[in-house]
């Protein structure tokens, strides 16, 4: 049984392995894969999804539309703070948050399409 994933034969082009050898050493691969590892976790997807839809939300209104503890939502948060996806603000004894780069937008929606198109071809 041949798998149709796996070439048949061993070839390749000297120049583009090459050139994208080269590419990959001076890109920040491991960062990149830590941000969406990150985004990656369910809850922190949606969380990540909401701050799309709206420019700030407490801590406990995330809780509430995700419906998990405001501890829960304070340790994903923690983590999507530490990769650099949401910044914060203390408001008196509330804190709020909201994406900390425009670019998060974007790649949440690219997502989205995405899975939009894979679904609508299965």
């Amino acid at each position: 049984m041949t798998n149709k994933n796996v070439c048949e034969v061993f070839c390749y082009d000297e120049d583009k392995v090459e050139r994208l050898q080269k590419d990959i050493e001076t890109v920040d691969i491991t960062g990149m894969s830590q941000m969406l590892k990150a985004i990656a976790d369910k809850n922190r997807a949606k969380i990540t999804y909401i701050l799309c839809q709206d420019d700030e939300l407490c801590v406990c209104d995330i809780a509430l539309i995700l419906g998990i503890t405001i501890p829960n939502t304070s340790h994903h948060l923690r983590t999507l703070y530490k990769e650099g996806i949401v910044t914060s603000r203390k408001e008196g004894k509330l804190v709020f948050y909201s994406l900390k780069d425009p670019n998060i937008k974007q790649l949440i929606t690219f997502a989205l399409a995405h899975q939009e198109r894979v679904t609508a071809n299965v």
